[in-house]
């Protein structure tokens, strides 16, 4: 019977397009495989089409997690997509978040799903945000609330983040920040954001506007852009106004990003590098559409001013504030 059931199991992956090397390693995965009925195979398989999964998507969603073809249909899958469909609040969320992370499905609703939303909730994530952090980082399921998470909250605590449901602001902005170590990624780079110059305060505000630079890589990434702000003549307190200013300064390419618009603040506009400090948000804007664009306007017109009211600004409050309407009317 089990010779009989692995054939037919077999065959299933065979019809649907796998090659033998998945096929092994599916087989590998999930000793279950071997015993599986094809039936419930064809059944689980045609049901995550139902629930908007595009069936091109499934030997991939199949191949990361063999197990759902095993799976009891009612017993646990449908519970847990009807749950998660309480969650969503755009259409196909669910599907999405089973692409992802399609180990979802063999999570219990009673044990996992509901202690997790419940967590959440004491973080002091806002309701209508909590389905939207489990859907988006699916994964977070899968993580233990009394080690790892719990770890994660205490050390975000101890930089002075557990007022005003500071954490669950965080969540909200990068859920993802729940699957890193705090001893390996968010410790160390804490530790070097203070050893340049962020005062406790200045950690907190960088934190709640741009969470996702806690885990970044200090020695691949931080370090690299660090050293080539120093390298433009900033120092200091200066790189600190720079970093809370403009978070993303910290992470942005150095080579595509921030050395190509220096070289133009400098050698084509002729402007100090010192300006950006009075607006860090100068590195957001487009090189090409926004400051090469606006730069020759205005230096056709002969007309000064700062970085701010320059770039600040949308299209249309641009040509009202400088007199360039009829450019702006021909522009379009």
């Amino acid at each position: 019977m089990e010779m009989s059931n692995s054939s037919n199991m077999m065959w299933f992956f065979k019809h649907r397009g796998f090659d033998d090397t998945i096929i092994q390693k599916m087989f590998t995965k999930c000793k279950r495989l071997e015993t599986a009925h094809r039936e419930r195979a064809d059944e689980n398989w045609d049901y995550l089409k139902t629930i908007g999964i595009q069936e091109r998507k499934l030997p991939s969603i199949v191949s990361k997690c063999p197990k759902i073809l095993v799976l009891g249909l009612n017993e646990k899958i449908v519970p847990m997509v009807e749950c998660l469909n309480t969650l969503a609040t755009k259409p196909h969320e669910v599907a999405s978040a089973i692409a992802k992370f399609p180990q979802i499905l063999s999570c219990s609703v009673e044990e996992k799903l509901c202690p997790l939303l419940a967590f959440f909730q004491t973080l002091g994530v806002p309701e209508k945000h909590i389905g939207k952090i489990l859907l988006l980082n699916p994964r977070l399921i899968s993580y233990s609330i009394e080690t790892k998470m719990t770890e994660i909250v205490k050390f975000l605590a101890s930089v002075g983040l557990d007022k005003n449901g500071m954490i669950g602001k965080i969540m909200v902005k990068d859920p993802y920040i729940m699957g890193y170590s705090v001893d390996k990624r968010l410790r160390p780079t804490s530790e070097f954001l203070k050893s340049i110059g962020l005062t406790e305060h200045d950690l907190q505000v960088l934190a709640l506007n741009f969470p996702s630079i806690l885990s970044r890589d200090v020695d691949k990434v931080l370090v690299h852009n660090y050293d080539f702000l120093k390298n433009c003549g900033f120092q200091g307190r200066q790189i600190v106004d720079l970093v809370v200013g403009y978070p993303p300064i910290l992470i942005k390419s150095v080579r595509n990003s921030l050395e190509p618009r220096i070289k133009f603040l400098v050698d084509v506009m002729g402007r100090e590098v010192d300006e950006i400090i009075d607006y860090p948000c100068f590195f957001r804007h487009g090189l090409k559409k926004k400051l090469v664009s606006r730069h020759k306007l205005l230096k056709k017109r002969n007309l000064n001013c700062s970085l701010s009211e320059m770039l600040d600004c949308n299209e249309k409050k641009f040509h009202l504030k400088f007199g360039l309407l009829e450019g702006h009317a021909l522009s379009n």
